[in-house]
């Protein structure tokens, strides 16, 4: 009689993480230092004209708490996508110039 496998034999584990903490809006995080701790670029729920589809996701901490930030900035996925697996965590400030968000 062959014995049944539990699910926990095969050893698999989720490709991407989960983030933890409390959503909050980029606005009420622009031109404040942050930590960006991970990221992840998914297809957008929320398409709009004009956009790539696209959305991003941030990891982020502020003091000692950690959120999640979510954005359509194509800006800020270019230049997150530049950033070496070895440069995270880093800090920054997100700041709106000209009506792009950028990382400083």
């Amino acid at each position: 009689m062959t014995q049944v496998k539990q699910f926990k034999d095969f050893g698999i584990t989720p490709s991407s993480k989960a983030f933890v903490g409390t959503k909050v809006e980029i606005d009420s995080i622009l031109n404040n230092e942050i930590t960006v701790y991970e990221f992840k670029i998914s297809n957008s729920k929320f398409v709009k004209e004009n956009t790539s589809g696209k959305c991003l996701h941030l990891q982020i901490g502020i003091g000692a708490s950690k959120h999640v930030v979510f954005s359509g900035s194509l800006n800020l996925m270019e230049m997150i996508q530049q950033i070496p697996p070895i440069g995270f965590p880093f800090t920054t400030k997100i700041i709106k110039e000209n009506k792009r968000l950028l990382f400083t």
